[in-house]
């Protein structure tokens, strides 16, 4: 029996699956049910970043690199929400120096996967960037859709990187519609801490040269402050 609390709830282009994630608050690990929850299950049962459960989670003996914390899941019990301080203590817990050091490889500059045949041993990392080294900001090549660029503590920066923070991207993209994205970003920078979960994709190859692994940023978490609106459904 596992007692984990929910780490990245992440939405796909057809809404009717979402992928989460999961740290073990014993042991540290991190955990992807699968199958993956309907998204009605997760909305019937306010299912959100920081909902505790409890039950049996294996993980998958047939689970292929990076993608190893795929596991199994029965008997899983909602225990509630967890407190500000105990998730950003798993938070904390989680988090690499960078995103390099995270998935333990190098990235050049604007890059944005890995390739298939690297040696990387996970698909989710934690880290902690300052409120100021974070930009929401319109897709430079797709208009009205809405990308994200940091900084991390090693001075890497990532380009226009997909947001896949079910909650975050609907409550951005709200504001981006009504045309007051500066809003979302002026709170952003407001907040004392700032933690983004960064995953990366299944492997797919979309302009038929880079096959591979490709970054996203699975959840956004402020502190001391959230809107509660990104948590809602």
């Amino acid at each position: 029996m596992r007692r984990v609390i929910v780490t990245d709830l992440t939405r796909f282009s057809k809404p009717d699956k979402v992928c989460t994630a999961m740290i073990d608050t014993n042991t540290g690990e991190c955990i992807r049910p699968m199958p993956y929850f309907s998204s009605k299950v997760c909305k019937d049962h306010n299912i959100q970043p920081g909902a505790i459960f409890t039950g049996n989670l294996s993980f998958q003996t047939n689970a292929t690199y990076p993608h190893i914390e795929d596991a199994s899941y029965s008997g899983l019990k909602f225990q509630g929400p967890a407190s500000s301080d105990e998730f950003k203590d798993v938070l904390i817990a989680s988090c690499a120096n960078s995103v390099s050091e995270g998935f333990d490889y190098e990235f050049s500059v604007r890059q944005k996967h890995i390739p298939v045949d690297a040696d990387v041993h996970c698909s989710i990392v934690t880290i902690k960037v300052s409120s100021n080294q974070i930009q929401i900001h319109e897709d430079q090549y797709k208009s009205g859709k809405i990308k994200l660029t940091f900084t991390d503590e090693s001075g890497h920066e990532f380009y226009y990187l997909p947001i896949t923070d079910r909650g975050f991207y609907d409550y951005a993209m709200g504001h981006q519609n009504d045309d007051q994205l500066d809003t979302v970003q002026d709170f952003i920078e407001s907040q004392d801490e700032i933690y983004l979960r960064i995953g990366l994709s299944r492997a797919y190859n979309p302009d038929g040269v880079r096959n591979g692994y490709w970054l996203q940023v699975n959840g956004i978490y402020t502190f001391p402050n959230y809107q509660r609106d990104v948590r809602s459904y």
